[in-house]
């Protein structure tokens, strides 16, 4: 490594060089998977310059990969670098080397660097270059750095430039404090509690019941709510299906394969008496009999299990059979009514027992499970019958067979449904999700072939039409109409019914005298309500003490008055204290982070970025 002429940096001011160098070497050793940039535009090599800085096109396409990677990460699956590219990857890519060269720029042209002995040191500090003695190994640096087609010294070029720059970047974010007007401003906004009342108004709170909707009434709401009676765009599709259970009854069964089904199974059928039983074991047999003094002169369980440090879900063993239990079976099941018996031997020490219920032995004969084990036999049958005939079923179609043509095989039904991609509740044949990732695919003209349903079976399909969404006729959607006029009616009974009890109160009546009353006593912004709408405690938090107002969305109706407010004064001196602490330390890294932003864009701006859009479609082009 040639030998800088100024003096390594002080060591207390190198933290913020070390981070860059471990992100840099993270992204070399993880994120370039031996990837190359060579012939990416004749002879040029860079994609930019800052100043007399250049932006290296190996390393615009090593950091593109990386962030490409890393969104692959975030989605669960890889992601096409056109796809990144128009969620503006490459534009964040390409501002983050920019301001990196403005660093550079800036510090090359102020003279700021390191010395060799500070390169040195963190390059034998890397981990991906020690052997297996855990000290630097110059061999797997070398092989390292080649496949990462790097040589040693444009690496430690890098390396330099990372700490220098980490120099120059430390001198403009360090040493920035919070004002303390503005901590105190947002802490007392962050640490204010409001306490309300809250009267929930329901169908029951109303004076006079909903009145039933007559013709009238209805055909009036249809018509002036013609978008919520729509028929959406379907796909009007004829299939033919072939399921396990339109042939299962014609699958023969063997006496001896039911008896086998029920032997193999016999656990399902079996099940011994059980027991639901906690266990609270001990060091020794000493504190076990002094634990089971205590629960005899009138300790509960419970504590004793609290006086252990323990949970009760930490004792619990569940159901368990007499065999489960060892040598303390006997005791536990001689038990007929739920008791503590112990101490008792176990492998882990002795023990007390506390048995909270019994659960009867269930015993299903070979001729009360017969029925559903035919059933089942058959099924599966059915299943493998089916597979049988795929490629049978594919022939005939191949053959020039018609979906309606293969109505004539045994089992096999042909239908046409108007399926809508999307829909809520599927049911019938659009309740499997092969059919319904078929059928979101089909276009006219497709040839229909034999699909496998994971569930057994098969389908095939053909798109006939596309239906355009319609108005559903009245007479059809009289029932949804009447659903939701009512819907809508109670709602605005709701919301009158609110308004009136908000003006009792308003005039001098209590909440408490209108209906049922939650009182919420002190809750912070971020706080909610259970059963409430999100909206709620920002609702409150726009009150001032006294008010009372309706909060009425969809679904839920009330009145609420705001009883007080709880400034941050009155909270525990220490809790106060920690949300200042925490909001000081937050404001002074916004200021930080802020004027690192302003003084890169001020170097990039001073010093002139061009940027070579050839070579870097070029870097692309070869990613891809």
């Amino acid at each position: 490594m040639a030998k800088e002429t100024d003096d390594d940096a002080p060591r207390k001011k190198r933290k913020t060089g070390s981070v860059l160098v471990w992100v840099l070497l993270a992204m070399i050793v993880t994120g370039l998977g031996g990837y190359q940039m060579t012939n990416f535009g004749g002879t040029r090599s860079a994609i930019g310059t800052v100043g007399e800085r250049e932006i290296d096109a190996g390393d615009y396409g090593r950091a593109l990969r990386q962030e490409v990677d890393a969104l692959g990460a975030q989605f669960g699956t890889q992601v096409p670098l056109d796809t990144a590219i128009a969620l503006g990857v490459d534009q964040k890519v390409i501002q983050t080397l920019v301001n990196q060269a403005a660093l550079d720029n800036e510090a090359a042209r102020i003279g700021i660097s390191v010395g060799d002995p500070t390169v040195a040191q963190q390059i034998t500090d890397m981990r991906a270059f020690q052997g297996t003695a855990g000290q630097f190994d110059r061999t797997t640096y070398s092989a390292v750095l080649k496949q990462n087609n790097l040589t040693e010294a444009a690496f430690e070029a890098r390396i330099r430039d990372d700490l220098a720059r980490g120099l120059l970047q430390g001198a403009v974010v360090g040493g920035y404090a919070a004002p303390k007007a503005l901590t105190d401003t947002l802490a007392n906004w962050a640490g204010e509690r409001r306490g309300f009342s809250l009267l929930r108004v329901t169908e029951a709170d109303l004076t006079t019941p909903v009145a039933d909707p007559t013709d009238a009434d209805l055909q009036a709401f249809y018509d002036a709510n013609p978008d919520s009676f729509i028929n959406p765009e379907a796909k009007r599709i004829t299939y033919a299906a072939l399921l396990p259970e339109a042939i299962r009854a014609d699958q023969p069964v063997d006496e001896a394969a039911l008896q086998k089904a029920y032997d193999d199974r016999i656990d399902e059928f079996m099940v011994p008496e059980k027991r639901l039983v906690e266990r609270l074991v001990y060091p020794d047999q000493t504190a076990a009999d002094a634990a089971k003094a205590r629960l005899d002169a009138g300790d509960s369980f419970d504590t004793l299990v609290a006086d252990r440090g323990l949970r009760l879900e930490d004792v619990d063993m569940g159901d368990v059979a007499k065999s489960e239990l060892g040598a303390a079976g006997d005791a536990v099941f001689a038990l007929t009514e739920p008791g503590v018996v112990g101490p008792l031997a176990t492998d882990l020490g002795p023990a007390l027992f506390r048995m909270n219920a019994v659960l009867a032995a269930q015993e299903t004969t070979f001729d009360q499970a017969k029925d559903d084990l035919a059933a089942q036999i058959q099924v599966e049958s059915a299943k493998r019958a089916i597979s049988d005939r795929f490629e049978e079923i594919n022939d005939l179609l191949a053959g020039g067979a018609t979906l309606e043509d293969l109505s004539k095989e045994p089992g096999m039904e042909v239908a046409t449904i108007d399926y809508v991609p999307g829909a809520a509740a599927p049911e019938g044949i659009a309740a499997y999700p092969d059919f319904r990732a078929a059928a979101d695919k089909v276009a006219d003209g497709d040839f229909p072939e034999a699909v496998g349903l994971t569930e057994g079976g098969l389908f095939a399909l053909r798109l006939d039409e596309i239906v355009p969404a319609a108005p559903i006729p009245f007479a059809e959607a009289k029932a949804q109409v009447e659903t939701a006029w009512r819907a809508d009616a109670l709602a605005k009974a709701l919301s009158a019914r609110a308004s009136e009890i908000a003006a009792a109160v308003q005039a001098g009546a209590s909440l408490g005298s209108q209906g049922i009353v939650t009182v919420t006593r002190a809750i912070g912004r971020d706080g909610t309500v259970a059963d409430a709408p999100e909206t709620l405690v920002a609702d409150v938090f726009k009150m001032a003490t006294g008010a009372v107002q309706v909060i009425d969305t969809s679904g839920f109706t009330a009145v609420v008055q705001l009883d007080r407010v709880v400034p941050l004064a009155d909270l525990p001196k220490v809790d106060a204290d920690a949300l200042r602490d925490a909001i000081s330390v937050q404001v002074e890294q916004a200021l930080s982070q802020d004027a690192a932003a302003l003084f890169t864009q001020g170097l990039a701006s001073e010093a002139g970025v061009r940027l070579d859009q050839q070579v870097i479609s070029a870097v692309n082009a070869q990613m891809q």
